[in-house]
């Protein structure tokens, strides 16, 4: 499974997975599907319809006009909903761009008119190799653009959030960790648990000098026994208000 390394505010690196040609090609095919019956409804409304009952030329005319927002389907929606049409939504994908910021609509144009060599030539081959052969699993119009597509799939676990496994008998240890929010203590979460998998010292050292200052407190404990037990101590005060 690849990963994608993002740097966030905190200076956290945070691991986001990286989506390949699959779950590509099934949101490509719902996109696909949606486009060809919106066509099929425009086409049957039009034949139907005595207000185009013209010559065949002004038909296939008014036929084209109609067809333009399926023309540009993908960059509207990809625009309009953040890096995502509906068939990425379906599949929890969306488009960001490489820093794990929201893409910016000059991003996207970029993208889209890609698509041209990417998707429409040589029936998509390009497109195909350069997802199978990066190492970001980007098409040409992703590395033009600066950009990835992940997903944004959910994990329920304890992990991430800011609860944590306390037993009946804990005694807390530092009685004002409330000055804290759960905002500060999800962030504080983040790093701790990316930081102690990577053995980032420096990381969990500077954590730990940012809580003690907030919270106005001197502990013996080392860097990691500390933060642990801040979050802890959060819990327990949190859960029995």
């Amino acid at each position: 499974m690849s990963k994608l390394a993002i740097n966030t505010a905190q200076n956290v690196n945070l691991d986001y997975k990286l989506i390949g040609l699959g779950e590509r090609m099934v949101a490509f095919l719902i996109d696909g599907i949606i486009l060809l019956t919106y066509m099929t409804i425009m086409e049957n409304l039009i034949n139907l319809s005595q207000i185009f009952d013209a010559d065949g030329w002004t038909r296939r005319g008014f036929l084209g006009l109609f067809y333009l927002p399926a023309f540009f389907y993908s960059l509207i929606c990809h625009i309009a909903f953040g890096g995502r049409t509906i068939g990425k939504m379906i599949m929890k994908i969306k488009v960001v761009r490489l820093d794990g910021s929201p893409t910016q609509w000059y991003n996207l144009l970029v993208r889209w008119m890609l698509r041209l060599v990417d998707i429409w030539l040589f029936f998509s081959s390009i497109g195909v190799l350069s997802i199978l052969l990066s190492e970001k699993k980007q098409r040409i119009g992703d590395s033009a653009s600066g950009t990835v597509v992940i997903s944004v799939k959910k994990k329920h676990k304890i992990s991430s959030t800011i609860l944590e496994d306390i037993t009946d008998d804990y005694q807390p240890v530092f009685s004002n960790v409330t000055l804290l929010s759960d905002k500060d203590v999800r962030i504080v979460k983040e790093a701790f648990l990316i930081s102690k998998k990577n053995s980032d010292y420096k990381t969990l050292n500077l954590l730990r000098k940012k809580i003690s200052e907030i919270l106005e407190v001197n502990s013996e404990l080392y860097d990691i026994a500390f933060i642990d037990t801040v979050l802890k101590d959060y819990n327990y005060y949190t859960q029995n208000m």
